[in-house]
């Protein structure tokens, strides 16, 4: 599956530091501490409905995460899926009279350009669900084979049982009574019988009429789980231990803790991801924005409204990425107005010392990716250029004829906000 285009990173002067993120395994801030190359993986969209605002917020949060390893001179691998065929997709599906096939590939591709107008780094992996289908087989099929797997009879599906693993649980801290409602809540089956635990996961959905369904080998004909596709793909792309497992908040129970488990099973080692970092969710008229309530913000409508992505850009970085936070027009239009002062701040000819804000960017978003404090640091530049407030300009009363253009280079190349029109 192809990804998209790169947006232009500007080379900026030195190195940025090591990136610190909230680990949920642990609830606490920790260094990532990533070899030459870092290891990135998060999980994509189903392809069912359009890009809303709770979506763009965590990808853009992690783009942040490529941008500072980049600064830091870390070559990053980021691998993302996209679970192209799964239940909500079949019901929209059927429900709209599309082919599946058809509607999975338009909403990717709305997908594709709504990442493309936001400017967020693509994925150096970006892998469809259904072209990894084997590949998740045959990993159901091992766990199979060391007894953390078994078939329920009354419909042939492979569950995974989570007492194999022995670090279950680690990745959410939950007690049973809030993973068993969580569960309920996320797409599991609780109530199927024959299950051995009300939360074990499904790892093969056994063909049905009217669903489509592959060659599973030895586990028969059908598709995959949620969990274990994204497994696959990991492991199979940046291996056991990479640097961050990432995502929105829903994801921690039961998508990562079961997918660690399933990982941990696998290769019988751990961690399955060093640092596991989680996104707010973003809310609309006091409900989290979601497909299936259907209070969303599109990205591709606000596009088509004219908005400037740079624009939409902001107003999500004002609000840090681990926060739960409300959709606003008064906050886009905050951010509209922002971007407007910092485009004609960075048109002047000279202005401040810019260093102060390349190494102030560079250190508000290694300290666990705090964007308001970064957007904060521009904002006292920007206040000083348009005041004409230029007492710190190193050795020169008219300014420094290099800082705008450092300024614009910052922006864009951390922030991902680009400042320079025409």
């Amino acid at each position: 599956m192809k990804s998209w285009s790169s947006p232009h990173l500007p080379h900026l002067p030195g190195t940025g530091g090591p990136v610190s993120l909230h680990d949920s395994a642990s609830r606490s801030v920790r260094p990532t501490s990533p070899g030459p190359v870092a290891g990135l993986y998060v999980c994509g969209i189903t392809p069912y409905d359009a890009t809303h605002m709770g979506h763009a917020s965590t990808y853009l949060a992690f783009d942040l995460l490529v941008r500072a390893w980049r600064d830091a001179g870390h070559e990053v691998r980021y691998v993302q899926n996209v679970t192209d065929v799964d239940e909500p997709l079949l019901e929209r599906a059927t429900a709209t009279g599309v082919d599946w096939r058809d509607l999975a590939a338009r909403e990717t591709d709305l997908f594709r350009e709504d990442m493309t107008a936001l400017g967020v780094v693509p994925p150096d992996v970006y892998l469809g669900a259904v072209e990894t289908v084997p590949r998740a087989a045959a990993a159901v099929s091992e766990l199979v084979r060391r007894g953390a797997a078994y078939r329920v009879e009354a419909t042939g599906d492979v569950y995974f049982d989570v007492t194999a693993d022995e670090a279950f649980g680690g990745v959410s801290g939950y007690d049973p009574a809030t993973m068993a409602q969580l569960s309920a809540e996320r797409g599991g089956d609780p109530t199927t019988p024959g299950k051995r635990s009300p939360i074990d996961p499904v790892l093969w959905r056994a063909a049905r009429e009217d669903e489509p369904s592959w060659d599973g080998g030895d586990l028969g004909p059908g598709r995959p789980g949620w969990h274990i596709e994204c497994v696959a793909i990991a492991l199979d792309h940046l291996g056991s231990g990479f640097d961050v497992q990432g995502g929105g908040s829903d994801l921690v129970f039961p998508h990562h803790e079961m997918g660690a488990s399933h990982a941990h099973v696998l290769t019988g080692t751990r961690p399955y991801a060093q640092l596991y970092a989680h996104g707010g969710m973003v809310a609309l008229d006091g409900e989290k924005m979601s497909k299936s309530r259907g209070n969303l913000v599109l990205v591709s409508a606000l596009r088509r409204a004219g908005e400037d992505p740079a624009a939409v850009r902001l107003a999500v970085h004002a609000h840090h990425y681990r926060d739960d936070w409300p959709w606003t027009d008064e906050g886009l239009q905050v951010a509209r107005e922002r971007l407007e002062r910092w485009r004609a701040a960075v048109a002047m000819p000279q202005g401040p010392d810019a260093a102060r804000v390349l190494d102030g960017v560079r250190s508000r978003l290694a300290d666990d990716l705090d964007a308001p404090g970064a957007l904060a640091v521009v904002d006292a530049w920007v206040d000083a250029q348009l005041a004409q407030d230029l007492s710190h300009a190193p050795g020169d009363p008219q300014g420094d004829a290099a800082a705008p253009a450092l300024v614009a280079d910052v922006v864009e190349a951390l922030l991902g906000v680009p400042l320079r029109v025409g």
